[in-house]
């Protein structure tokens, strides 16, 4: 691997001291997945990261970005000493962003900032080095960690920015330098730490705070809060860019096709009929995908070629990511799996439930004759006084339809439960946990299974579970 920091300039970008020499090929927080050669960043968070430097020099880290040095570490290891290494580390970041020519395009919003970065980062392949988390790392130490992995010839980077409380935007977006700013959309998500919509739109304004003069706003033509963002964004000199699917937008969807495991997008590309597809189904990827053209052509990319390239994007695991489970190890009776375990608001719910919906169960697999549609449910965490209420109308979304069983858990969902009628009320559990040791009685061969709930909901166990269950197959569309 290449040359990624030198402690020369570590020491510059920080103004910490170290008395020995190193090179580092990368920035690392956790010694589960440090390589040989990284520089480890010794964070506070729910563990004191000075507890793990020993390990990480064991295991082959160049040097470690400490406060202090920490016990059972001779005092002349590798360590760049700074007054606080989260500040040290947002400053590396400033300094790798201030020492590329990239083009850095941020993305937020209330749903779709992961899938939409990673729709980015297919997009841009075809014209040069792209660099973007390789996780959903948004938050205050998320994104100047991406910063500071990136290298001097990034030719793109793509910034995911996410927040819960007002405030937490902007400081990011000033850090990233940004030449694009996307917002996704804006929906009633974190409404715990906000008033109302009206609030959420006026936080996720904040990305221009960070975004260059001249630079361009990539705004949902659709939402209510259009003309809030656009005035916010042409308040910072910015040009806006639109899509959506009102005829107003530049980039107009004119429909989205969903067959099986992929998308037909048909759309107004400055007002040229274009079709493209997704491999990957939803509308509302679609939507993302027009967001993330618009942010291509942004930056000087051919459009055409970014929609090729896009014809082989996957979404990713937790966000729809699609896999056959083979339960009988190779004489066809498979189960299908979609995985959008990794959070969950209203918005994205109806969203997921509308790709399971357009689903094809297969019939005569297994011991139930008919193919199901089942969805395991878990809670919608973060909304606020209005929690209940938002998980019981759940129960009037049309996709319901069309999904056989609906198993849910968690307290919040036990209201969707009770409002569920009884053809399609499935059981309802605790917990994940509880789910998850009883999804083998629950699925049979010729079912599509899609789990959603918010992270701390935990139902990633019951995707594990299910994973489990016999032999895996990822499905490529």
């Amino acid at each position: 691997m290449s040359m990624l920091w030198t402690s020369a300039e570590a020491i510059a970008a920080t103004g910490g001291v170290c008395a020995v020499e190193w090179q580092a090929t990368g920035v690392s927080i956790d010694t589960r997945s440090i390589e040989a050669g990284d520089l480890f960043v010794a964070l506070t968070d729910q563990r004191d990261g000075h507890e793990f430097v020993a390990a990480a020099l064991e295991k082959g880290a160049s040097a470690a970005l400490v406060s202090r040095v920490p016990e059972g570490v001779a005092p002349d290891a590798p360590l760049l000493v700074v007054a606080d290494v989260l500040k040290a580390l947002e400053k590396m970041g400033v300094a790798a962003r201030a020492r590329t020519e990239a083009k850095v395009i941020g993305v937020t919003g209330s749903v779709g900032k992961t899938g939409t970065k990673e729709m980015l980062r297919t997009a841009l392949a075809p014209f040069g080095k792209v660099h973007a988390a390789v996780r959903s790392f948004n938050n205050h130490w998320g994104v100047p960690l991406t910063l500071a992995r990136m290298s001097r010839d990034t030719e793109f980077a793509v910034i995911e920015i996410g927040m819960n409380h007002p405030g937490e935007i902007g400081p990011l977006a000033v850090m990233a330098d940004l030449d694009v700013a996307i917002i996704t959309t804006v929906a009633a998500v974190h409404m715990a730490a906000f008033k109302d919509i009206t609030e959420i739109a006026k936080a996720k304004a904040e990305i221009f705070e960070g975004l260059r003069k001249g630079g361009i706003a990539v705004l949902n033509a659709d939402i209510p809060s259009f003309g809030l963002l656009a005035k916010a964004a042409r308040r910072r000199d910015a040009k806006v860019s639109s899509f959506g699917t009102s005829s107003s937008a530049d980039l107009v969807l004119k429909g989205a096709m969903l067959a099986g495991t992929s998308t037909t997008v048909d759309t107004l590309f400055n007002g040229q009929p274009i079709l493209f597809r997704l491999a990957a189904p939803g509308q509302h990827l679609a939507m993302n995908a027009l967001s993330a053209l618009a942010a291509v052509q942004a930056v000087g990319g051919d459009p055409a070629q970014a929609m090729l390239a896009l014809a082989h994007w996957h979404a990713p695991d937790g966000r729809g990511a699609r896999h056959i489970i083979d339960l009988a190890n190779g004489a066809g009776e498979t189960l299908e799996l979609i995985d959008e375990s990794y959070n969950a608001n209203p918005t994205s719910m109806q969203a997921a439930l509308d790709v399971l919906a357009a689903a094809t169960p297969i019939d005569n697999l297994g011991r139930i004759v008919t193919g199901r549609r089942i969805a395991f449910l878990g809670d919608m965490l973060e909304l606020g006084p209005t929690s209940g209420a938002l998980h019981g109308a759940l129960a009037e979304l049309a996709a319901l339809e069309r999904i056989d069983v609906i198993h849910t858990c968690g307290p919040q969902m036990k209201i969707l439960h009770a409002g569920l009628p009884f053809g399609k009320q499935g059981m309802w559990f605790e917990d994940g946990a509880a789910m998850a040791a009883n999804v083998h009685r629950l699925l049979d061969a010729g079912d599509v299974a899609m789990v959603k709930g918010s992270l701390g909901a935990r139902v990633g166990q019951v995707v594990t579970a299910i994973r489990a269950l016999g032999t895996e197959q990822t499905d490529k569309g």
